[in-house]
């Protein structure tokens, strides 16, 4: 369903919202570790246990990210969450990796209007991320995956796969 990105008043108060909390997480010191925490928990729609972010973190809105437990990310961690964005159990993601769930028309009249879509990203238990990972809109990542650095994840990932590339392809299975 298409909606206003640009001109929709609330969702910009929204965004700008999210923003300050974001501004507010990374301007603390690394040893806040506590006041990072209560941060992170209250701008997520879920917080597992034992989670770890490492700034700079950015998101759109907050409320549409959901962790599992025992969850880190790394340096530069960005998620541009217009849908819901979940991650499992036992996330590692490594440093400068984004996850994109906007859809931009591909006709510019609309696009030129600030409209656009969303498709959520749902990631698994046990998955690990290298650096630089780009996870595109509506993709899903199966349990026990591994997406190699530098990779486009243009399409959901089965199970116990070792993905990698631009785009993403499998390059082995884990069982």
């Amino acid at each position: 369903m298409l909606y206003d990105a640009n001109y929709d008043t609330e969702l910009i108060q929204e965004r700008l919202a999210c923003q300050e909390q974001c501004f507010n997480f990374n301007s603390l010191r690394p040893s806040e570790v506590t006041a990072k925490a209560e941060i992170i928990s209250h701008l997520f729609g879920r917080t597992g246990n034992g989670f770890t972010i490492l700034a700079p973190f950015t998101c759109d809105y907050g409320y549409n990210i959901e962790i599992g437990d025992s969850f880190f990310a790394n340096y530069n961690l960005v998620i541009l969450d217009a849908a819901k964005v979940s991650f499992g159990d036992n996330v590692f993601i490594g440093p400068n990796c984004s996850f994109y769930t906007a859809i931009h028309p591909l006709d510019s009249e609309r696009r030129n209007q600030g409209l656009e879509c969303a498709k959520p990203i749902v990631v698994g238990n046990n998955v690990w991320f290298g650096g630089n990972v780009v996870v595109l809109p509506g993709v899903t990542i199966g349990d026990d995956c591994v997406i190699g650095a530098g990779s486009v994840v243009t399409k959901s990932v089965p199970e116990f796969s070792v993905v990698a590339g631009n785009p993403a392809r499998i390059i082995r299975t884990l069982k």
